[in-house]
């Protein structure tokens, strides 16, 4: 004859298995994902070539395999990515190696001089993804800044606070203007 086996109690089992998992979903912090919010143009079946920009008028911005950082053919820290592309837009001394301006109206500025700058941004297959997020970051903040600036100059208040009217005028005034190339391979300088 063989021995009985104890049992053992399972009945909170479940219980207990339900309280842990509440547990940890409420105090393990997940990463939140990183993005680019971006609102695209329509796309437009029109097979008209891009327009010609000058030279002057185009802040070149490479990205190679190795995440190092080229503005205008010179190696730059994605930290000074921002204030080089503020300096470059707004051409505050009108330099001829900078953008050139056009004049133009724009309710509620009046006729105001428009740089015709450009931020060309070309990246290699194998940036990684958290460097090309960075420059991307740097280039809005940049002109998120401007506008800011230009927000305050006029109705004293930040960018974020004005109307929609005043909002599409410092947009006329100070348009985001980033071209972004499709992804090659990059040669290491």
């Amino acid at each position: 004859m063989g021995r009985k086996v104890p049992e053992l109690n399972s009945t909170s089992t479940a219980d207990i298995a339900f309280l842990l998992l509440v547990f940890f979903l409420t105090t393990t912090t997940m990463n939140v994902d990183s993005g680019l919010f971006r609102r695209l143009p329509q796309y437009n079946e029109d097979n008209t070539e891009a327009p010609k920009v000058a030279k002057r008028n185009i802040l070149q911005v490479l990205v190679n395999r190795n995440n190092q950082l080229l503005v205008n053919d010179e190696i730059a820290d994605i930290s000074s990515l921002k204030d080089r592309t503020k300096e470059f837009i707004l051409n505050k001394n009108d330099d001829s190696d900078m953008p050139a301006k056009e004049a133009k109206e724009i309710p509620l500025f009046g006729p105001v001089e428009v740089s015709k700058g450009l931020v060309s941004l070309q990246s290699d297959r194998q940036t990684s993804y958290e460097t090309y997020v960075a420059v991307q970051d740097q280039l809005t903040a940049a002109f998120r800044e401007m506008r800011d600036e230009k927000a305050l100059e006029k109705w004293g208040k930040k960018y974020d606070e004005l109307d929609e009217e005043q909002q599409d005028a410092v947009n006329k005034y100070i348009p985001m203007s980033i071209s972004e190339a499709e992804p090659k391979n990059v040669k290491k300088k």
